[in-house]
């Protein structure tokens, strides 16, 4: 398995509560802006995304860079991300 950023491990280790997109592994400010102008300004809302299909890797990974045109790279982080979350709170 791969190593996690600081940035994961601290998004997997509490609640969500309303952080800001940016606060997802693999989103940054570049590609928070984008999820942010079509309408997904919270973690939360990338969530409800994330839940809304099924937690389908490839569905997640492919919506993510239709909306944002994150890179594969970006795309792994934050589904891993999600799914963790997921795993330990849900």
């Amino acid at each position: 398995m791969s190593s996690t950023s600081a940035k994961h491990r601290n998004f997997v280790s509490e609640p969500m509560g309303i952080k800001p997109v940016t606060e997802l592994a693999g989103i940054g400010d570049v590609l928070g802006g984008r999820l942010r102008e079509a309408g997904f300004d919270k973690a939360y809302v990338v969530l409800g995304q994330f839940l809304v299909l099924k937690k389908d890797e490839e569905l997640f990974q492919e919506w993510l860079k239709e909306t944002c045109s994150a890179n594969a790279k970006h795309c792994r982080d934050c589904y891993t991300c999600l799914k963790v979350w997921c795993d330990s709170f849900l």
